[in-house]
């Protein structure tokens, strides 16, 4: 059998921010859903073809009409708690030089096309990686601008007035609200594509998540090593004996 070892991945940090977001994330999706009952006016037409996001049968099903104000309280605190997560995130990455392995460079968009077919079983190539592959690279910084994007956008809808020099950046608030629409439903692609990935890539690497630590099997050199040091541990065993025999037979 190969042998394995326990090999650190996600620092305390990491895993902090990763789970503290997941049901912030889910929260301001839930509450924001429940603000837009209230002018659900995005469709994507076609001719005769009509196609609404959130039907009234979807509305019901989750009991959302008509608790406006209820989406707006836990929406507007929550944002804050979103906020001060995420940048604390970012300027984690920025002073722990985490960035460095994050951040997509010249070769990932190319191997990200190769990351994908792979996925969808189309090749059998993959580039190799450290800790991130290339696709991941562009997916978990894009989320970083998302995000970015998704408070200016939220503060336009919530005071526009205040903000009106974002306001004009942002083309307006309709344009705004349409760009807030627009990186939740991102959100929420995000996010499913993520939890199949994860479902895909197994256990280990979830509790890496969890523990911080996976379990990675042992290279070559490692072995040798490994070896090497048991050779010597028996060897000063060996002497040891050797010398007590000797004591023994002094004495």
């Amino acid at each position: 059998m190969p042998l394995k070892k326990f090999s650190p991945k996600h620092a305390l940090a990491i895993r902090w921010f990763h789970w503290i977001n997941f049901p912030i994330l889910f929260i301001m999706i839930w509450s924001g859903t429940l603000i837009y009952w209230a002018n659900d006016v995005y469709k994507i037409t076609a001719g005769t073809f009509k196609f609404q996001f959130y039907p009234d049968a979807f509305y019901k099903a989750l009991n959302m009409p008509f608790r406006l104000a209820e989406g707006m309280s836990y929406h507007f605190l929550f944002m804050w708690v979103f906020f001060i997560n995420g940048l604390l995130y970012v300027l984690y990455l920025i002073f722990s030089g985490e960035w460095r392995i994050l951040f997509p460079n010249k070769k990932s968009f190319k191997e990200s096309i190769i990351v994908v077919l792979n996925d969808l079983h189309l090749t059998k190539k993959k580039p190799e990686f450290k800790k991130y592959n290339a696709a991941q690279r562009i997916a978990y910084t894009a989320i970083i601008f998302m995000g970015f994007f998704s408070l200016l956008s939220g503060l336009v809808i919530y005071k526009p007035a205040e903000f009106a020099g974002l306001t004009t950046v942002l083309g307006g608030y309709e344009n705004a609200r349409f760009i807030h629409f627009v990186l939740t439903i991102g959100f929420v692609l995000f996010f499913l594509v993520h939890v199949i990935q994860v479902i895909i890539a197994g256990w280990n690497n979830f509790r890496a998540m969890i523990t911080g630590w996976e379990i990675v099997k042992v290279e070559e050199d490692d072995k040798a090593i490994s070896i090497t040091n048991e050779n010597i541990s028996q060897e000063i065993s060996d002497n040891k004996i050797e010398l007590n025999k000797t004591e023994d037979e002094k004495e």
